[in-house]
């Protein structure tokens, strides 16, 4: 499933230069991704990627279940 971001000509120049020449976009987010703490990443996309609601509902579930599964298996 592929999804679509708004970002702005700034961002995407920035996006550009530190992604990989054999690299996709999907790779280097998730390289990034994977670098940074998840707060430090929020902080990092904040105001840069636009989401639906639904897209941000997701997101939180997401981290709900993340959290409610580490609580169960510590």
């Amino acid at each position: 499933m592929s999804k679509t971001l708004t970002i702005r000509d700034e961002v995407y120049k920035k996006l550009i230069n530190v992604k990989g020449k054999d690299e996709s976009f999907s790779e280097l987010f998730e390289r990034l991704v994977e670098t940074q703490s998840g707060a430090n990443t929020l902080k990092a996309i904040r105001g840069v990627i636009e989401l639906t609601s639904d897209e941000k509902r997701g997101i939180f579930e997401s981290i709900d279940q993340r959290r409610t599964e580490r609580r169960s298996n510590p």
